[in-house]
């Protein structure tokens, strides 16, 4: 498939989420005020540094229920918020954090610094994924201490968070950290993921922020990398969003084969938006798979 990369106002109608949403303002407000309110209701360490760079914080949100066994470690959900790598913070999605810690799995949310950082400091794509596989490893090393069980980590991300979710299924953990092992992140689920970053390197609006080269969308693309050794991954879309983001999705399936992928679906009915809800809701097909996700 040809794409029409030299057509801005195709690029547009494509990936602007936000102009193909025009409600968007409420979710985004919504989402603030409810996690507002976990955060002030619900058992949490918060703004923890997993390193000492820009935006390098984490917030933790341990099980509400006791482990199966007395010492045990419980499931660990890490999530990563959207924003196309500019936009948006962990503060934002404190409401997904709930419906998993009452089901028994300890949640942690996580920031990252914004593209395109300072003329001093910039920060691109290849940069933010150095920062999750930072996280992540922080996570590997001292979640026990919050009830968590290092050797069961999924991580989901929606947007530009499911590119950096696929991303770190392809990780080498023993080149990136003393002791951390292969395989350190057990299963990640991709929501309305962008799986192949050429086309945002040609989207003016993104591109006058993000700067990526044709080096960086090699790099960070996963549909371009090879399948990782193990792990699964899962990939959603709402069925209502751009044809491109359609696309996109089914991208994984496509490059790692349905062994890696087994789940690549549409959600009728969801749009950009209205997908993180789904995420959070109990009963939810999107919300299933996360938990098979962590069960498994």
């Amino acid at each position: 498939m040809t794409l029409p990369l030299n057509d801005p106002a195709w690029l547009e109608r494509m990936y602007n989420n936000r102009a193909l949403v025009p409600d968007h303002m409420d979710y985004l407000q919504r989402w603030a005020l409810d996690s507002a309110q976990v955060r002030a209701n619900v058992p949490c360490v918060l703004d923890v540094a997993y390193g000492p760079g820009l935006g390098e914080t984490l917030d933790i949100f341990p099980s509400a229920r006791a482990p199966a066994a007395p010492g045990a470690g419980v499931p660990v959900l890490v999530f990563i918020h959207g924003g196309y790598w500019r936009s948006l913070d962990k503060s934002d999605h404190s409401f997904i954090a709930p419906p998993f810690t009452q089901a028994g799995f300890c949640v942690v949310n996580l920031n990252y610094a914004l593209c395109p950082g300072t003329p001093e400091a910039p920060v691109t794509i290849p940069h933010i994924v150095r920062q999750m596989e930072k996280a992540l490893g922080w996570v590997y090393n001292h979640i026990a201490g919050h009830g968590g069980d290092p050797k069961r980590i999924t991580v989901a991300g929606h947007s530009a968070g499911g590119q950096l979710a696929a991303m770190l299924l392809t990780s080498v953990w023993p080149l990136i950290g003393k002791g951390l092992p292969d395989g350190l992140v057990r299963n990640a689920l991709s929501i309305s993921g962008v799986h192949d970053l050429d086309p945002i390197m040609y989207t003016p609006m993104y591109q006058s922020v993000l700067h990526l080269t044709e080096q960086q969308v090699l790099q960070c693309s996963p549909s371009r990398l090879l399948e990782p050794p193990a792990g699964q991954l899962y990939c959603v879309v709402g069925g209502d969003e751009s044809p491109e983001f359609l696309r996109q999705n089914q991208l994984m399936q496509n490059a790692w084969g349905s062994h890696f992928v087994p789940r690549s679906q549409a959600l009728p009915g969801l749009h950009h938006f209205s997908i993180v809800d789904a995420l959070a809701k109990p009963g939810h097909d999107l919300h299933h798979m996360a938990l098979n996700l962590l069960r498994a």
